[in-house]
């Protein structure tokens, strides 16, 4: 069987450039498939908010990150991009359990960060960065440990905003030297920047455009002209979900009843659509047709 890294590659090959949407949750990942994108994301931020009620600020372990990864990949067979924050640890040891462990739960790529193991939002301020060489250290470890070499290694660089764009580009050719697959330049504030990027690493560029953050929302015709190889929306649905959920309470609260937003729901028969749930009835009413 082709692998999850393989699946990947192969889709950021293909679609170009890729559009990698974010998935919440299991269900999430089958409405992003039955929607037609290639591959889907798992955001660090999102598993903190969604799974844990908590903010993005390195509280989430690599075993909060792996149920979702597992609960993700069980039922959808899209390539999974998983957030793996700085590495969930400080040592070598930590990443190489990171990557291996992401590699046997079923992802196909995770980026890792240089940020500083406190870290913050990549498009909030005060971040706060290791040096160069530690990050490469990280990048190594990553690479040295994978069990799938088609696993793809993104080296995310939040450097922008602490140093400037020519130190994030200085840093994101030393990953790629020490084998970054892929690059993820954070919270670029211009499309030409992409374009500085993808010029210097010579190896597909990740952008960000995650809303009300310091990314103005580009178009893939856009990015596409910038050189841009993948395009992440890492919250969208899951920030549009939880304006619906509000909406549904409040209204539930106010009014008694929810008649007033049945026409923003997913009705039963689209949500046993999407799950697939008039199979397992079936192959349930055979097995008991079998018993009698």
């Amino acid at each position: 069987m082709r692998s999850a890294g393989a699946a990947f590659r192969e889709a950021v090959k293909t679609e170009q450039p890729l559009q990698v949407v974010g998935a919440i949750n299991a269900n999430h990942a089958l409405l992003a498939k039955a929607a037609g994108f290639k591959a889907i994301y798992l955001s660090g931020g999102g598993v903190a908010a969604g799974s844990l009620g908590l903010p993005d600020l390195g509280i989430s372990t690599l075993d909060d990150v792996l149920t979702d990864v597992r609960r993700i990949t069980d039922v959808c067979d899209l390539p999974l991009l998983v957030d793996v924050d700085t590495g969930f640890g400080p040592s070598a040891f930590n990443i190489a359990r990171t990557v291996q462990s992401l590699i046997k739960f079923g992802a196909g790529a995770m980026h890792i960060e240089d940020q500083v193991g406190a870290k913050r939002c990549g498009h909030r301020p005060g971040k706060a960065i290791v040096t160069q060489q530690e990050m490469v250290d990280r990048i190594k470890a990553a690479v040295d440990a994978r069990t799938d070499e088609n696993f793809v290694i993104m080296a995310r660089t939040d450097a922008l905003a602490v140093e400037g764009l020519q130190a994030a580009i200085d840093r994101a050719c030393a990953c790629v030297e020490a084998g970054a697959d892929m690059i993820f330049p954070e919270a670029m504030t211009e499309l030409p920047m992409y374009r500085q990027f993808s010029d210097a690493v010579k190896v597909p560029v990740l952008a960000n455009i995650t809303e009300f953050g310091s990314t103005p929302l580009f178009t893939v015709e856009e990015l596409r002209s910038a050189q841009v190889g993948l395009v992440l929306y890492p919250l969208s649905a899951f920030r549009a979900m939880n304006k619906a959920a509000e909406n549904v309470y409040h209204t539930i609260r106010r009014d008694g009843t929810q008649k007033a937003v049945l026409d923003t729901m997913q009705t039963r028969a689209e949500l046993y659509e999407s799950i697939g749930y008039h199979a397992y009835e079936q192959k349930l009413d055979a097995l008991f047709a079998q018993q009698k």
